[in-house]
């Protein structure tokens, strides 16, 4: 019986410490510059959460690196529950493959909390392609293989690996051209330039309402309110093909489990709260809330996906 008693102690020491987490402000790090999606996530679900933890979650941005300045930052943070990072497709499930040699290990040192929302991305072609949908776009693009083009955000960018993935899939030869930042991608396009990207909606809504662009394709794996009459790529003729911008939360390895879990349980609160549905809605987002578990797995598949397509399209980081 002797040797179960350091063990019931040590259960009792930590259950009291989470119990009394938190104590003072927790710092919720975002690996992208102000006013991108990560950030609204963060900022919209880190002021729910921060009604049921009782202490503030200061969003602090730490852009550079393509969100690795701000990974190698939190995973040699203390696993104390106060600093966390929001965690995303790029920086969990593209980098550790497209970089030949990170400062961290992005499986080891960072522990799973909760995916907090899917952001579906679309294929859009310029008004004078003449394709309707994605299945002439791929025809079109097999007639005439090297002539059309694509444009990205940047190499590496969720657009460039979304692409990248059909291209596979279809063997369709459509030239990539990365651009920094959307912006600029968005430019050539509508100034017909390129032909095509993917993004999420919010930039490329207005073109398509204003008929400047056409919307061929979901990439996600069902279809969005906001156009009804657009099949998913998977409908199109590539079953199981789902591509979706993501967010979650993250720690440090070795927080505690029962912090963990709190920081779960508050995340999945807010997600469901009205204000932040009404937020995710918005940009045609999903709010998820889900266990440390479902997360870790998710991140895993991901990590399968993607770590394929950047292999077999030879991405690597500029």
């Amino acid at each position: 019986m002797k040797r179960f008693f350091p063990a019931i102690l040590a259960f009792l020491c930590f259950a009291a410490q989470a119990q009394s987490w938190p104590t003072k402000p927790i710092r919720l790090v975002v690996p992208f510059a102000p006013g991108g999606s990560s950030s609204i996530v963060a900022r919209a679900v880190g002021a729910e959460m921060e009604k049921g933890l009782g202490q503030p979650i200061v969003i602090d941005n730490r852009p550079g690196g393509g969100g690795n300045v701000a990974m190698q930052e939190v995973a040699r943070a203390d696993a104390d529950g106060y600093t966390l990072i929001i965690g995303h497709l790029g920086t969990l499930a593209v980098n550790p493959f497209m970089f030949e040699k990170l400062p961290f290990d992005t499986n080891r040192d960072f522990a799973a909390v909760s995916l907090l929302v899917k952001v579906p991305n679309i294929f859009v072609v310029h008004a004078g392609v003449p394709a309707n949908d994605l299945r002439e776009f791929i025809a079109l693009a097999k007639k005439s293989p090297g002539k059309l083009f694509y444009g990205s955000a940047g190499n590496g960018s969720a657009g460039h690996l979304v692409f990248e993935y059909l291209k596979l899939l279809s063997g369709a030869d459509i030239v990539h051209v990365p651009y920094k930042g959307t912006g600029p991608n968005l430019t050539d396009l509508l100034a017909g330039r390129t032909q095509a990207t993917s993004a999420g909606t919010p930039p490329l809504m207005p073109h398509v309402k204003a008929g400047k662009l056409r919307a061929i394709a979901v990439a996600g794996d069902k279809r969005l309110p906001a156009l009804p009459d657009v099949g998913t790529v998977a409908e199109q003729g590539f079953p199981g093909f789902e591509a979706t911008q993501w967010y979650g939360i993250n720690a440090p390895a070795g927080t505690p489990a029962a912090v963990i879990k709190r920081l779960s349980d508050e995340a999945a609160k807010a997600v469901k709260q009205p204000m932040v549905k009404e937020r995710f809605a918005a940009d045609d987002a999903e709010g998820v809330g889900s266990t440390p578990k479902e997360y870790a797995d998710f991140i895993a598949k991901e990590q399968a996906r993607w770590g394929e397509v950047v292999r077999k399209a030879n991405i690597k980081a500029n």
